[in-house]
């Protein structure tokens, strides 16, 4: 591998004798033949050796690979399609964050098919699915799985024996998530955070790929209990269902109104999604993008360096490094599914919302106003050059 540096943006990259690589900035990097030289020059600076750099794929396999990963999401999206009347852009959120290795939070009014589109979403892959309907009686052993006694019919001894929950799926739907009480809903954090759950001081791997999708009805607020900021921090994207438009609305009322129902057909396998999250992982992003992405968020906390006026005026607390991190990945996703192999400032604007609207904490001033986290993060996107540099 010959270190190549890219002229763009100045990043250097292992580009193999006699090939091409993308450069994460979306310039190609070429290297001569390896003939060509008499000496190799060695490294100077050990950051610079290929094999400290493994973020860097091999660009004949992975270039395919993205193009599966293309051909994948049309797929599902087709499949999708016969059942759910647009909210193209909401099962665009759900496709990166399920690719990206992250969970999503619906937020629409009753009504808007949301439990529906996670299951088409699931039924579209090979994957397991379990749906969890929350209420104020739902413990968490009741989510999680429990330790029972039980005879052994070969011993005849009595033993414990963990009978697992069904937040043993790879595609698990939490429905109504603010209808249950913050003990049950705190038992999630493990699972979605660590992949596993603890019973009984016994830890218990949950099933790869795991993908956790929660509803929540933002307009009856009798009898719930809102997700606490730090539960909502682990949702990569909080994702708003809209109402439909008039047209659509026609297809869904003629759909639902006969009695002919599409069969949806399996094209994705769990085998083929960690494979597509693998290979979201490792596309690169140039220095300039993950520096972008970090000042929607560092821009946001009003206790630290300089941010804009309506930021003091309005934020109580902003959003953590998290944010920081699921901007870069999200955008890293979309650049996938669009078969782009670099990441641009244009993915990280595109996904700034839904991971940023859950994460700012707006004060008493921007309910006066009429203020929302949206409105915050629209004016950030104006506000930040949108000139690339390095």
């Amino acid at each position: 591998m010959t270190p190549t540096q890219c002229e763009k943006c100045g990043l250097t990259v292992p580009v193999p004798p006699g090939g091409r690589r993308l450069c994460g900035c979306g310039n190609w990097l070429y290297a001569p033949d390896e003939d060509a030289f008499v000496e190799a020059e060695p490294i100077d600076d050990e950051k610079d050796a290929p094999d400290s750099e493994p973020g860097y794929p091999r660009l004949e396999g992975d270039l395919a690979s993205i193009e599966r990963l293309k051909e994948g999401s049309r797929k599902i999206l087709d499949e999708v399609s016969k059942i759910i009347v647009g909210q193209q852009e909401v099962l665009e959120q759900l496709l990166i964050a399920l690719f990206a290795q992250g969970h999503g939070l619906l937020v629409g009014v009753p009504g808007l098919a949301k439990t529906l589109m996670i299951r088409t979403l699931a039924d579209s892959m090979n994957l397991s699915f379990s749906r969890i309907q929350f209420t104020p009686d739902l413990m968490p052993s009741d989510i999680t799985g429990t330790d029972l006694l039980q005879d052994d019919k070969a011993t005849g001894q009595r033993a414990f024996k963990f009978l697992h929950g069904p937040l043993f799926a790879n595609v698990v739907l939490a429905d109504e998530i603010n209808r249950t009480p913050p003990k049950t809903q705190a038992a999630l954090l493990e699972a979605m955070q660590e992949r596993q759950v603890t019973v009984s001081g016994q830890r218990h791997k949950l099933p790869e790929p795991f993908f956790v999708l929660a509803t929540q009805n933002p307009i009856e607020q009798e009898g719930t209990y809102p997700l606490p900021e730090a539960q909502q921090d682990r949702f990569m994207f909080n994702i708003r269902v809209d109402y439909p438009n008039e047209e659509e609305e026609f297809r869904i009322v003629e759909a639902t109104a006969s009695i002919k129902r599409p069969d949806i057909s399996r094209v994705v396998s769990a085998a083929d999604l960690l494979e597509m999250q693998e290979i979201v992982r490792k596309v690169p992003v140039a220095p300039y993008v993950i520096r972008y992405a970090m000042q929607f968020t560092r821009l946001t906390r009003k206790e630290k360096g300089k941010v804009p006026d309506f930021i003091r005026d309005y934020v109580t607390w902003g959003a953590g490094p998290r944010a920081s991190q699921y901007l870069v990945l999200a955008a890293k996703a979309r650049a996938v599914l669009r078969g782009r192999f670099h990441v641009s400032c244009e993915d990280v604007r595109a996904v700034a919302l839904p991971v940023l609207r859950h994460r700012i904490i707006t004060n008493y001033n921007a309910e006066a106003d009429g203020i929302k986290p949206d409105d915050i993060v629209l004016r950030l996107i104006d506000l930040i050059p949108r000139e690339t540099g390095k």
